[in-house]
């Protein structure tokens, strides 16, 4: 199977930002760093690209100028197994960027994230539609999502 990897654009922060995300995720590391040369575009000795690995994921941030920004169309999601994971992603991303609804962050280089505990899915697909729904509308008024409020929604009858 053909190996797929992830390239985000940033304008100068390509290597602050790399150094940013494997800080925060377990097992992540920065691969390789290019610069660029007398060819340019950029000043000859700046940082062209970044490869880095996310918790076994690779990554490359690329500084190719500010003609494009990051949007809601791409996001990466976080599953998270405890409310400690959910607090701590939470925390660490949302750092000098922007909370946003239903779990999503933008980050400080506008980089969007969904902090998903696994426990939603788990509550969304309950067979007893009632329950899924008082969960599906817990979850529609949370900005962080909180395991406890979902469940405790989901039971009230």
């Amino acid at each position: 199977m053909p190996k797929t990897t992830p390239w985000l654009w940033f304008d100068t922060q390509a290597e602050e930002a790399a150094d940013f995300y494997t800080s925060i995720f377990p097992n992540s590391t920065i691969v390789d760093v290019t610069r660029y040369g007398p060819a340019g575009p950029r000043p000859q000795g700046t940082v062209m690209t970044v490869t880095f690995v996310l918790d076994g994921q690779e990554y490359v941030a690329l500084n190719g100028g500010p003609e494009f920004t990051f949007s809601e169309a791409i996001s990466f999601q976080i599953s998270c197994g405890s409310q400690q994971e959910v607090d701590e992603y939470w925390s660490r991303l949302s750092d000098g960027g922007q909370e946003g609804p239903c779990g999503w962050i933008k980050d400080r280089y506008g980089l969007s994230w969904q902090i998903v505990p696994t426990a939603l899915g788990e509550l969304l697909a309950d067979p007893d539609p009632g329950r899924s729904q008082r969960a599906m509308q817990a979850m529609l008024q949370m900005k962080k999502i909180d395991i406890a409020e979902l469940r405790q929604a989901a039971d009230q009858a």
